[in-house]
C-alpha cells in the first residue's frame, strides 16, 4: 500500500496578518466543532476513495492552535483511523505563540504530534509588532520550553526575511535566537507582498529593506544559521541533521498528498484537485475540484530545484525512464558562468546565489 502526505486545513485565526493571503477566517469560534466533524466526514470520504496510508500529517492554518487540543486531537484520531497513519510517522501542527497553554502542548503529545512549527517571523518585537504579531520573544520562548517539556522535541521556527524595518543586523538577533532556543528546524522566507493583503495596499509606506540591504538580511540568516549547525535542504529550509520535514518533502519531491479542507490542494494517481476557498461550502460537504493532471517531468524538475540536491540523472531515469533533457545541461552551464547554478553529468542544483533568484533560475533552465 502506497504511503502518502496527509495535510488538514485548520481555517481559523484570531486575527489575520497584515501579510498573509492564506484562506482563514476571523471571530467563528462557533465554527470549530462543525469544522472538525465535517473535516473528519472528509477524511472518511478520501480514505474509502483511495486505497493509502498516510505516514506524514500536517495540520496547518491559518492558526491550528486556536481551536484547542481537544478539538485538534479529535481530528488526529480520526486521521488515524481512516489512513492507518503508523507509530513512527511525523505528526505536525502549526501553533500561534499567541493562542498556546502548556497544556495545549500536554494534549498534542497525548494525541500524538511530534513536531511543532511555530509561528516566529522575528525575534525582534518591534519587527513581530509590524508584522502584526500578538505575542513577543518571551512568548515564543515559552512556547519552546512548554513543547519540550511535554515530550515534543522536534520544533520548527518560521522566520521571515525582508520585512518592514529590518536589516541584517536585526535578522543576525532573530538567528540568535534560533540558535540558543534548542530547536531543529528553521523556515526562513522571504516577504512576498501577495495581491489582496493590506501590505499589499500598502506597499509604498512600509519601510521595506532595498534590495542590496534584502540579500545582506538572506546572506546573514543563511550563514548564520549554518554556523549554528543548521543544513541547508531546500530555498527556505535549514534543519539539524536528520529533523528535515519529512511531509514538506513530499511536494518538492512531487510525491503524492492529501488535503482535506477549504483551500487545500491534493495531488494523487496523477492528478490535482483542491477544495474552494468556501468555508460553507465545505461544512455542507462539499468535495474537491479538479485542478488538471500533475507530475510531469517539467513540474519535478520544478519542484526538485528547489531542494539544494537538485535535479538527479538517477532518480530521473527511475521516475520517467529518461535522462535529465541535454537541453538543462547546457542552461545550466549558463547560468553556472554566473554562479547560479552547479552541475555535472549527473546531477543539476542551484548554488546560494541561483536560490536568491529561483524562480528566474528555475524558469530559465527549463524553458530558456
Amino acid at each position: 500500500m502506497k504511503h502518502i502526505g496527509l495535510y488538514i486545513h485548520i481555517p481559523f485565526c484570531r486575527s489575520k496578518c497584515p501579510y498573509c493571503d492564506f484562506y482563514s477566517l476571523t471571530g467563528r469560534e462557533d465554527l470549530f466543532p462543525a469544522y472538525v466533524r465535517s473535516a473528519a466526514v472528509q477524511l472518511d470520504a478520501l480514505a474509502q476513495k483511495y486505497a493509502v496510508q498516510a505516514d506524514t500529517l500536517y495540520l496547518g492554518g491559518g492558526t491550528p492552535s486556536l481551536i484547542g487540543g481537544e478539538l485538534l486531537a479529535e481530528l488526529i484520531a480520526a486521521a488515524r483511523a481512516h489512513f492507518q497513519i503508523p507509530p513512527n510517522a511525523e505528526i505536525t501542527v502549526e501553533c500561534n505563540p499567541s493562542s498556546c497553554t502548556e497544556q495545549l502542548f500536554r494534549e498534542l503529545a497525548a494525541a500524538g504530534v511530534n513536531r511543532i512549527s511555530l509561528g516566529m517571523q522575528s525575534a525582534v518585537d518591534r519587527e513581530r509588532k509590524k508584522l502584526g504579531r500578538r505575542s513577543g520573544r518571551e512568548d515564543v520562548a515559552r512556547c519552546i520550553g512548554w513543547a519540550k517539556d511535554a515530550g515534543i522535541g522536534n520544533i520548527s521556527l518560521d522566520l521571515m526575511l525582508g520585512v518592514p524595518g529590518q536589516t541584517a543586523e536585526s535578522a543576525a538577533e532573530s538567528v540568535d535566537f534560533c540558535a540558543q532556543s534548542g530547536v531543529t528546524h528553521v523556515s526562513g522566507y522571504l516577504l512576498k507582498l501577495e495581491e489582496g493583503t493590506p501590505f499589499y495596499t500598502r506597499s509604498g509606506s512600509l519601510a521595506l529593506p532595498d534590495e542590496d540591504e534584502t540579500c545582506r538580511i538572506y546572506e546573514t540568516v543563511c550563514q548564520g544559521l549554518e554556523q549554528a549547525g543548521f543544513e541547508r535542504y531546500e530555498i527556505s529550509n535549514f534543519a539539524k541533521p536528520g529533523y528535515e520535514s519529512r511531509h514538506n518533502l513530499k511536494y518538492w519531491n512531487d510525491a503524492e498528498y492529501l488535503g482535506i479542507g477549504p483551500a487545500a490542494h491534493s495531488f494523487i494517481e496523477g492528478k490535482r484537485f483542491y477544495y474552494p476557498r468556501d468555508i460553507d461550502a465545505f461544512l455542507a460537504g462539499g468535495e474537491p475540484v479538479p485542478d488538471g493532471p500533475g507530475g510531469d517531468f517539467e513540474e519535478y524538475a520544478m519542484l526538485r530545484l528547489r531542494l539544494c540536491a537538485g535535479l538527479r540523472e538517477e532518480e530521473v531515469r527511475a521516475r520517467f525512464g529518461h535522462p535529465i533533457p541535454d537541453k538543462l545541461y547546457v542552461r545550466a552551464r549558463e547560468l553556472a558562468e554566473n554562479g547560479l547554478a552547479a552541475y555535472d553529468r549527473g546531477e543539476i542544483r542551484l548554488t546560494r546565489a541561483g536560490f536568491l533568484l529561483s524562480n528566474s533560475a528555475i524558469a530559465y533552465l527549463l524553458y530558456g
